[in-house]
């Protein structure tokens, strides 16, 4: 009779954990709260930016990766409008990507449009975040319908919306 029992490797828990998604600006720690953004005034307390939070006049002064990635025009995503309909309806296109990034950017600081380039025969709106631009194009393609064509790429922390109809 064999009374050994089968024997399994041992697990290692030493391995490095790889970080998936390499985001520059994301913040390594925790900051001391309350942390207030001095350029664009959001408030960082219990683990997040915030419009609500109070400060005191002692409160630490740290840029917040918003405005951080405004001032050094590096977006984490990028929307692409273009054909003859988006060249026809511009103002309109516009309006409503102001709309829902006014919408968003009441609960999350960090969701902003950091510029509209008016290229001619397309317009290219660069955000600060990466949900951003995909509800810019799902809202555009909602209204509009049109070809939307949505790409992650997650190692590098973008996504890239191509929104394109013609008439």
């Amino acid at each position: 009779m064999n009374t050994s029992t089968p024997t399994q490797p041992p697990v290692r828990h030493d391995r490095l954990i790889r970080e998936e998604i390499h985001d520059t600006y994301k913040l390594r720690g925790k900051l001391s709260e309350p942390t207030r953004c001095p350029q664009c005034g959001a408030v960082y307390h219990k683990g997040r930016w915030s419009w609500t939070a109070a400060t005191d006049a002692d409160a630490d002064e740290q840029l917040c990766s918003a405005c951080h990635r405004e001032n050094d025009h590096y977006p984490a995503g990028e929307v692409t409008i273009s054909g003859s309909f988006a060249s026809a309806h511009k103002d309109e296109i516009l309006r409503l990507a102001h709309n829902i990034e006014t919408t968003e950017r009441r609960e999350h600081p960090m969701n902003r449009i950091i510029e509209i380039r008016d290229l001619g025969d397309e317009i290219q709106i660069t955000t600060t975040d990466v949900h951003l631009p995909r509800r810019i194009g799902k809202a555009i393609q909602n209204a509009w319908d049109g070809s939307l064509d949505i790409h992650f790429d997650a190692g590098g922390y973008f996504t890239s919306i191509v929104w394109q109809r013609d008439v």
